[in-house]
């Protein structure tokens, strides 16, 4: 998410310990050569990636005044069009393969060529999404890279779950942790920038969770917001249905939410060398992420109501039945089943199949008990 700029200083909302560390390190020229940009997905990282460069290439004369969004370094690194500026991922280094190249080879090639001296100012900024997301041997390539820098050469790596980046990656870079934002401030920016009604303003900061990139991505996609009160409405009915049911709805969840055509922010399709691209499997996992957040905030919710704070859950606002589904059902197993699905998204950020992982959460998903017909 990038913000238009206006006034000088970060746009980024929220966020506040993250921004004061950078603007410190940067007023003191202390920064460490590598910093790690890190959090949930949905939190906001891109819009703090913006203003992290737009703090490092401004030109500004006073360092204090950092950034100032006025000058066109500014204007170029928040639209990722500095010429000091290489951008990669293990995604683009896949799509740039040469015909017999493997993505090791790939990664290793664009490391090398972004290791050249900047052309316009003072540093190079080599910045690399999805850190987390490379494989073993790209990133031993990469803590090459990191272990021994071109001069005036600075590396940021984002990541939303830096435990999978290799821990010597981890020791020598500066950490920056992207987290969620106060809902009362997430409330009040949905209704000053985006221009939303207080209730629904409220109504997308709990459903968010905090995390800002998701509350303005749900803002600015009503689709998406339609397709999680479907999708809840849906679960919510199959609490009362059997397996044969709760199958194929796995798989018809799964078509909907592909059809969607819209971006997860946990994409993360696994890539190993010479592996050839997957799109299909690849969406069908951004899919089924999709799926286990908003049935994740679901049993949260259900949760919530079972210990008779039904007025807390965000979900009551979307969908209708929430207060009667959790009925008859046990605290215990809806804390299992949030747990179950912890560990469901971790195998989908991986390697999981998405549908079978989606059937085995329809195995464990609590049964609302049949209640007995009066006469």
């Amino acid at each position: 998410m990038t913000v238009a700029a206006s006034g000088s200083g970060f746009l980024t909302l929220g966020q506040h310990e993250a921004r004061a560390a950078a603007q410190r390190s940067v007023a003191s020229g202390r920064f460490q050569r590598t910093l790690l940009v890190h959090g949930p997905a949905g939190a906001g990282k891109g819009a703090f990636i913006d203003d992290l460069l737009a703090l490092l290439f401004c030109q500004a004369a006073d360092p204090t005044g950092r950034p100032c969004n006025a000058c066109r370094a500014c204007r170029d690194a928040r639209s990722r069009a500095h010429p000091d500026l290489v951008v990669g991922s293990p995604e683009a280094w896949r799509e740039s393969r040469s015909t017999g190249e493997s993505i090791v080879a790939a990664a290793r090639r664009w490391l090398l060529e972004a290791s050249t001296s900047p052309v316009a100012g003072d540093l190079r900024v080599v910045l690399i999404e999805g850190a987390d997301r490379a494989n073993e041997q790209i990133q031993n390539a990469l803590l090459k890279a990191l272990e021994e820098p071109a001069p005036r050469q600075m590396f940021i790596l984002v990541a939303d779950e830096p435990s999978l980046l290799l821990p010597t990656i981890r020791s020598r870079s500066q950490p920056l942790r992207i987290g969620t934002v106060a809902r009362a401030e997430l409330r009040a920016w949905l209704i000053d920038h985006e221009r939303l009604p207080a209730d629904q303003a409220d109504a997308l900061a709990r459903i968010s969770g905090g995390l800002s990139g998701r509350a303005i991505g749900y803002a600015r996609s009503p689709g998406l917001l339609e397709w999680r009160r479907r999708t809840q409405a849906e679960l919510l009915e199959l609490m009362g249905r059997g397996r044969a049911d709760r199958f194929s709805s796995a798989r018809e969840l799964l078509d909907g939410a592909g059809r969607l055509g819209l971006p997860a922010p946990d994409e993360s399709d696994p890539i190993a060398d010479d592996e050839p691209a997957r799109v299909p499997g690849a969406a069908q996992r951004v899919a089924a992420l999709l799926i286990a957040d908003a049935w994740q905030g679901l049993a949260r919710d259900l949760l919530l109501a079972a210990a008779g704070r039904a007025e807390l859950t965000p979900s009551a606002q979307l969908v209708e039945g929430l207060d009667d589904a959790r009925q008859g059902i046990a605290g215990d197993r809806l804390v299992a089943f949030i747990r179950l699905l912890d560990r469901i998204q971790d195998g989908l950020r991986t390697n999981a199949a998405p549908r079978l992982a989606l059937e085995v959460a329809m195995l464990a998903w609590p049964t609302r008990p049949v209640r007995p017909v009066a006469g």
